[in-house]
């Protein structure tokens, strides 16, 4: 398993390599003075050239990448344009709130998903299978902003059952939080946990028709080991390889979910940010987002060797 991880993780490297080479050329990309670009068209002569020192725009391409790649690895992004305040101080503020966000989504996705996944695999084309069916077509039909939208003026203005808008930290009171943080997270968490449905249903489905769940039940296996141990094992690969691929995906619909909801993390900072050409901001968020995903990922990797024995030896 050791070696398997360490696979994994090695694999990550090129990745973020080539992420960040793609994150620096916002810089080589911006036309004319990249100085007053970055500075404004407001910024002194003082300004430009300690914008100029700052990026090692004086320098050749190389220079400048490997001063900031350098930056990056001290997690240093520089600082904000409009208000001077370090980059790495506000993502760590806001970071939190949105994975926040983001796991308690998942959580949502996965607690449905899981339970319909696999009640209707195990009863295909069962009252609740059908309606389930219908139910996941139109999640998915539904992007998550108009899902937002639809849920703020039902939820939220129709009925008054949730806040529409603002945040309160767990720390201060959890069941604000949790009242705050529930629309934007079922908005985020339909598409998702139709997914994990659909895929779940199919492979328990399939799952229910192996000769080795044959097998148990000749041995006179009672229903629930033989669910869990056998199916729901056998069956769950599928399901979270597409949960893994699109959690990616739900990271970054936090962008607009949170600008909907006025919840101060990663997505309002990065849409300020690029509304203002705030170069440094943008990077350092473009950076965290593709960190979170490789994140992700690997742990969801390293459940599926967990699951499954053969995918560490074949690694």
């Amino acid at each position: 398993m050791t070696w398997y991880v360490t696979r994994r993780l090695a694999s990550v490297i090129p990745t973020l390599l080539v992420v960040s080479l793609f994150t620096f050329a916002l810089i080589t990309a911006i036309p004319g003075d990249k100085a007053l670009a970055i500075a404004g068209v407001a910024a002194s002569a003082e300004d430009l050239q300690r914008v100029r020192e700052q990026y090692f725009l004086d320098q050749p391409i190389i220079v400048q990448y490997w001063h900031w790649l350098t930056s990056v690895l001290h997690f240093d992004f520089g600082v904000s344009r409009f208000n001077g305040e370090s980059v790495a101080g506000q993502i760590a503020s806001r970071l939190p709130v949105t994975l926040s966000l983001v796991l308690l989504a998942a959580a949502i996705a996965l607690l449905f998903g899981v339970l319909l996944g696999i009640s209707s695999g195990l009863r295909p084309r069962s009252p609740v299978d059908v309606i389930t069916n219908l139910a996941s077509g139109l999640v998915l039909a539904i992007p998550s902003f108009v899902g937002a939208v639809l849920l703020v003026l039902v939820v939220g203005l129709q009925f008054g059952w949730l806040p529409l808008q603002g945040y309160e930290k767990f720390g201060d009171s959890p069941i604000g939080w949790f009242e705050h943080m529930l629309m934007p997270a079922l908005a985020l968490s339909g598409n998702l946990g139709a997914i994990v449905y659909r895929q779940l249903r199919a492979s328990v489905n399939d799952t229910l028709g192996s000769r080795f769940v044959t097998a148990a039940w000749a041995r006179g296996g009672t229903p629930v080991p033989v669910t869990g141990k056998h199916v729901l094992r056998n069956a769950s690969g599928p399901a979270l390889t597409s949960f893994g691929v699109q959690l990616a995906y739900l990271i970054g619909g936090t962008v607009v979910v949170e600008q909907i909801f006025s919840i101060p993390g990663m997505g309002t900072y990065m849409l300020a940010a690029i509304k203002g050409n705030d170069v440094p901001v943008i990077q350092g968020c473009i950076l965290t987002f593709v960190v979170c995903n490789a994140v992700f990922s690997l742990l969801v990797d390293i459940i599926y060797g967990l699951l499954n024995p053969k995918l560490r030896v074949a690694a």
